[in-house]
């Protein structure tokens, strides 16, 4: 029998933590405009830029290429997004909110800040601040 302790291991307890407070919100907006989270995430992602690519996307969310494509061609079909051609590399697409999809992100995304209020509230201050530390030093590490 090994010593090693899944339920202590750090990179299970990140995984863990972060699918059941992922999950919670994906329950909000699932049920509230019938969106997964394949397509919360390429509509968060666009709503920071104007357009981007299907490639761009697919590497900052780390969520598979063939996920990220079928979740931009529903949001597309809903009239969420528009796709194009990339001018300079047509084996690019460039997927670009719509005037719709910009009001669903923001009605969305309030959502999403007072769901994010609710968890950090379950940790005390100064313990709050101290987790929003450490979270952004880890991201930092690991870029």
């Amino acid at each position: 029998m090994s010593d090693f302790r899944l339920e202590e291991f750090l990179p299970y307890q990140l995984a863990i933590l972060s699918m059941k407070v992922s999950e919670g919100f994906a329950r909000i907006y699932k049920e509230k405009f019938g969106i997964s989270v394949a397509e919360w995430r390429v509509l968060a992602h666009l709503s920071q830029d104007e357009k981007v690519s299907i490639r761009e996307i697919h590497c900052r969310v780390r969520m598979d290429k063939s996920k990220t494509s079928r979740a931009a061609a529903r949001l597309e079909k809903a009239g969420y997004v528009t796709k194009r051609e990339n001018r300079c590399d047509r084996r690019l697409v460039e997927l670009a909110l719509t005037e719709s999809g910009r009001a669903l992100v923001d009605e969305i995304a309030p959502l999403g800040m007072e769901y994010q209020a609710r968890v950090l509230e379950t940790l005390p201050e100064p313990e709050r601040t101290a987790f929003r530390q450490a979270v952004e030093a880890l991201l930092e590490q690991f870029e």
